[in-house]
């Protein structure tokens, strides 16, 4: 993956030369659906801050709709967008705003937001997360590193020790541990050896979720505003593409059949966990469609065009970064070419 700060030049390049706004006619595609994790102020986390790129400020938000408004770009909901999809044409660029996880910030930061501009926006509950009861592994990994001033961990057969006394050597180990974990331990091995790390560190896994999650009780409440929508995520928010068929389908039926149970409502729509390639590929696509789902999103980068009229359970998607919060950015990643070029001008990636 390139690094950030590679990313921000080429996407300055292309916005200087005015590239983007030239060719965005021919790229830009109907529409888009645009990805967020976090909306919370931002803190001082003393340079380290390996996760950075899954929040966004409040004002970020704000600033983003306005410039979406002033644009002309259409704020549609989750079944609209489907449905502008399916016609494979829109009288005006639209976007869809999309949350994954289920957090509280998005309660109490993105929600007023959405609500003051008219937004509707759609929130993918995994239900252990919901529940307080998810490991949350990622953050929890950087709880560790950001505490610590030396680290040893031993991960799949392999100890890994690592200085973490300034903030470049806590980003190196985060890098190590986080690629040791995410792709040498399988999905249900992950989560054991997360809680057994937790708990040498003195990290209590089922507290930072709960107080990073929102309730099932304030699900409720944002779910009776209409500008909402709830969508599935799993139930422990795992890579469905690196597990057995079998898993996979329950991970998905499941987490459907609870949010049933909580809302009184079936939902239609999903997302795949993590979402790239790897993560959820042809096989998944058919698994939601088989456990009920009418639409899945994935994290692959792009816009959406007519040909995703027959794919409408891989779903591409524009993340609105962390590390990218300027408008000028967003414009370049509006206009499609970005995700052109790394396609190889390829409108549809869903294989």
């Amino acid at each position: 993956m390139p690094h950030n700060g590679t990313v921000r030049t080429v996407l300055d390049g292309l916005f200087y030369s005015g590239a983007h706004r030239l060719l965005a006619p021919f790229v830009q595609g109907i529409g888009s659906f645009l990805m967020l994790h976090h909306v919370r102020p931002g803190t001082d986390k003393n340079g380290f801050a390996p996760n950075a790129g899954l929040e966004i400020t409040p004002e970020f938000l704000d600033t983003v709709l306005s410039h979406f408004q002033e644009r002309g770009i259409e704020f549609v909901s989750f079944a609209e967008g489907i449905r502008r999809t399916k016609l494979g044409v829109s009288q005006k660029s639209f976007a869809v705003f999309t949350l994954d996880d289920g957090y509280l910030d998005n309660f109490e930061h993105a929600w007023p937001i959405f609500k003051r501009h008219d937004c509707p926006f759609t929130i993918f509950i995994a239900s252990d997360i919901t529940d307080g009861t998810s490991e949350l592994w990622w953050q929890i990994l950087e709880q560790a590193i950001a505490a610590s001033t030396s680290l040893s961990a031993q991960v799949a057969g392999d100890t890994i020790s690592c200085q973490t006394a300034t903030a470049a050597q806590k980003q190196q180990a985060y890098e190590k541990l986080y690629k040791q974990v995410r792709w040498g331990l399988e999905e249900q091995e992950q989560r054991k050896w997360i809680r057994s790390f937790a708990e040498t560190q003195g990290i209590d896994v089922q507290a930072h979720c709960r107080a990073e999650a929102m309730t099932w009780d304030q699900v409720r409440e944002i779910n009776e505003d209409p500008l909402c929508t709830i969508g599935a995520h799993t139930v422990h928010h795992y890579a469905v593409g690196r597990m057995s068929e079998e898993d996979a389908y329950l991970e998905m039926l499941l987490s459907r059949g609870r949010i049933a149970e909580e809302l009184g409502a079936a939902p239609a729509y999903f997302c795949y966990p993590y979402g790239d390639e790897v993560s959820a590929g042809a096989r998944d696509f058919a698994l939601a469609k088989k456990a009920g789902f009418e639409a899945a999103v994935t994290t692959r980068k792009g816009m959406i065009y007519p040909g995703h009229a027959e794919h409408l359970l891989a779903l591409p998607r524009v993340s609105l970064n962390g590390a990218f919060q300027h408008v000028r950015y967003v414009d370049v990643l509006m206009s499609g070419l970005p995700f052109m070029l790394a396609n190889k001008f390829r409108a549809v990636n869903a294989a």
